[in-house]
């Protein structure tokens, strides 16, 4: 299985194709590609490159799926004594991603997945669907409804 080792917000991730990842919010939209140039190792089934810092003419290529908040984290501080205490929250904004390519030196493809494995996100599986789920309501359900109402109020 090969991978990489990439750095993206000040933090290292190993990653290989169609992985999903939560990474540090990244300025492009939904549906945009992305690619990763700080790529600190590569692993091939046979072979394993390590950078000084990182491996030259390596890139790894990912998809956006979605920008999003992560939970919410609530921050509380006391001091004893001093009846002083303040609390708050905050929410890390991050970009969602799924790792299509990994390319060597010479953009060599080392791991890549096809199209059809690329997940899709909520919105766009929600316009593919054609049916929906919502009940019709007729006069006759209005009708039925009035009168199991009316029958316990007298």
């Amino acid at each position: 299985m090969s991978f990489a080792i990439i750095e993206t917000g000040g933090k290292q991730y190993k990653v290989s194709a169609s992985n999903i990842l939560k990474v540090e919010k990244l300025n492009i939209e939904k549906g945009k590609k992305v690619e990763f140039k700080k790529v600190l190792l590569l692993n091939d089934d046979k072979t394993t490159e390590v950078g000084n810092p990182v491996v030259d003419g390596a890139i790894v290529e990912g998809l956006i799926l979605d920008n999003i908040k992560d939970k919410k984290i609530l921050v509380f501080k006391k001091r004893r004594r001093q009846n002083s205490r303040k609390r708050y929250g905050h929410r890390q904004p991050l970009s969602k991603i799924q790792i299509i390519k990994i390319l060597s030196k010479g953009g060599k493809v080392i791991s890549e997945i096809t199209a059809d494995k690329i997940k899709l996100s909520n919105d766009q599986k929600s316009a593919k669907k054609t049916g929906t789920n919502k009940q019709k309501t007729t006069k006759k359900t209005l009708e039925i409804k009035k009168t199991v109402k009316t029958k316990g109020k007298k």
